[in-house]
């Protein structure tokens, strides 16, 4: 299992403000015990953006992109807007591959849960136009990670497909399981008042990629209320944020299930929204969890161990 960190906390500098720029985000993150980290759609142009300065500075600090977020809306009542999520998609999808490398991970959605869209028509939409990522998907050879979501942070309502029954029908929807897979996302599994643990349990043969967090309600706040705020753009106010390992999430069960079923890929550690201090407890809580829960890690171990030449 190897690390990845995502800059929750620093979006709207790097994507609205601009204040703070991708390389030098990723310069920060370097001097964690990391591997790689997860870059967003929303730093990039679709067009022919410079991706030199990312390249060169994944180079300067030996870290990997082996996640790329995008957030396509393929449930939107307009077909020409569908039309338009498709076309950026393919080139977030093209981006992902010249930063990441054959293998990388794109994620992908249904959409947003918009308000006079059927469940059938959503499902329909979504489907149709993953399906036909997937041949662009097997010519860049990348896979494509359908996140069990909540909410895009730029986005007016929640994921389509945010519920266990609407995701499990769209999953089954497309047959794909080389290029085609579940990005597993424990605390929004609980935000949509599923059980994670139960919910990963279901679609494990199908995870190709984690996100690790723990978003809690805030105090006297319902999975009600947070429905309530559909509509507005953004995080609802009542989520909180925290380190991962100190929330609700039952991350021992989640590990054992994701080592039970031989996972050695990605967790992509979704934090930082309370500063840096809170992304390195969250670092930490990965880097003990891997030693303690992970088989292929401690096998990794073993075998560093029979080669290192013995003390004179």
């Amino acid at each position: 299992m190897k690390i990845s960190v995502f800059p929750k906390g620093e979006l709207d500098a790097i994507v609205v403000e601009r204040s703070l720029s991708v390389p030098a985000w990723i310069r920060s993150m370097s001097v964690l015990p990391i591997e790689g980290v997860e870059l967003y759609s929303g730093m990039f142009d679709a067009g022919a953006p410079d991706l030199a300065p990312v390249q060169d500075v994944l180079a300067e600090t030996g870290l990997e992109m082996p996640m790329f977020c995008a957030s396509p809306d393929f449930t939107h009542p307009s077909a020409d807007v569908r039309s338009s999520e498709f076309e950026r998609q393919v080139s977030m999808m093209r981006i992902a591959r010249d930063l990441g490398g054959p293998g990388v991970s794109c994620r992908v959605l249904s959409g947003q849960r918009h308000p006079e869209v059927t469940t059938g028509e959503g499902l329909d939409w979504a489907a149709e136009n993953i399906n036909a990522l997937l041949p662009l998907a097997r010519e860049l050879d990348i896979v494509l990670g359908l996140e069990n979501h909540y909410k895009d942070g730029y986005w007016s309502y929640p994921e389509f497909a945010q519920k266990r029954e609407v995701f499990l029908a769209l999953l089954n929807r497309i047959e794909d399981r080389k290029h085609f897979g579940v990005q597993f996302d424990p605390s929004n599994a609980t935000v949509a008042g599923d059980d994670p643990v139960d919910f990963l349990q279901t679609v494990i043969d199908r995870v190709v990629t984690m996100q690790a967090s723990d978003r809690t309600l805030a105090p006297g706040a319902s999975l009600e209320d947070l429905k309530a705020a559909d509509g507005a753009e953004g995080y609802s106010n009542l989520l909180r944020h925290g380190a991962v390992g100190e929330g609700l999430n039952d991350y021992p069960a989640i590990f054992g299930i994701l080592d039970d079923a031989g996972y050695d890929g990605w967790i992509s550690i979704e934090d930082g929204v309370n500063g840096f201090e809170e992304m390195a407890r969250s670092v930490d809580f990965l880097v003990e969890a891997r030693e303690q829960f992970f088989s292929s890690s401690r096998a990794m171990r073993v075998r560093a161990h029979d080669r290192a030449p013995a003390a004179e």
